[in-house]
């Protein structure tokens, strides 16, 4: 695991969240693979130095980072711990995220929404907001949101899409709100570019591994807007291409 204290002026940065385990670690595998330096988030720290040590031990540069996405200190410090080993960040990719729990929507009460926006809404912007002056210094500086085709209105409403049969207050909105908050970005701040990954229905502990997608078909949009450069900003792709709104 790399522990140095500069990076080269070619090497690109990235942070992701939620590092340690499906979508988060094998993005960071495919990212570590083209040679960029790689921060690996991760809210528990015994699994995210072991996930870092994993990826190092193929030849992966990474570094772990303690960060829990829903605590103000834990993200200062991870900016700390960034800022002290570069003085940029070119990609910062918000992955952790959570389903919520598996209520109807009849029973469903406001009290069961707060730990999911708690991670999937205020976590990115807790996260973007910290991170700025880092994003700000890097080259061609990119967020990357990871949502879902649940977050799509068209999508849900679309009875050809599995997505339209889903019934969950909790998921689906928390990813919507994630996708309006990530186009005001992309509006407001014109020197990031800002975008929305939709992994698809992918094998991961989110769905019980019930996905029909690999994990490494699941990063490919990913992979794919943090890589562009130079892009476009404000865009909701999966690995087909764009995804209606």
């Amino acid at each position: 695991m790399s522990e140095s204290s500069g990076t080269s002026s070619s090497t690109t940065t990235a942070l992701i969240t939620g590092g340690n385990k499906g979508l988060g670690y094998e993005a960071a595998r495919r990212l570590g693979e083209l040679g960029w330096r790689v921060f690996l988030g991760a809210r528990d720290e015994a699994r995210g130095r072991t996930a870092a040590q994993h990826l190092a031990a193929d030849g992966a540069d990474v570094t772990f980072v303690q960060l829990d996405v829903t605590s103000d200190d834990s993200v200062a410090a991870a900016v700390r711990t960034v800022g002290a080993s570069t003085d940029r960040l070119d990609v910062l990719i918000n992955n952790a995220g959570i389903t919520g729990e598996p209520v109807s929507p009849e029973e469903t009460l406001p009290q069961h929404l707060i730990p999911a926006f708690g991670v999937n809404v205020l976590g990115p912007i807790r996260v973007t907001h910290a991170f700025l002056p880092l994003l700000r210094a890097g080259h061609d500086p990119r967020v990357v949101m990871v949502s879902s085709g649940v977050g799509s209105l068209t999508i849900t409403t679309d009875p050809e899409r599995m997505e339209s049969t889903v019934s969950h207050l909790i998921y689906p909105a928390s990813k919507a709100a994630l996708n309006m908050i990530t186009t005001q970005y992309a509006k407001a701040i014109k020197e990031i570019r800002f975008n929305i990954a939709d992994p698809g229905y992918t094998a991961t502990d989110l769905n019980g591994h019930r996905g029909t997608q690999t994990v490494a078909e699941g990063t490919d949009a990913i992979v794919e807007l943090a890589t562009a450069s130079p892009g476009r900003t404000g865009q909701y792709r999966d690995r087909d291409g764009a995804v209606p709104w």
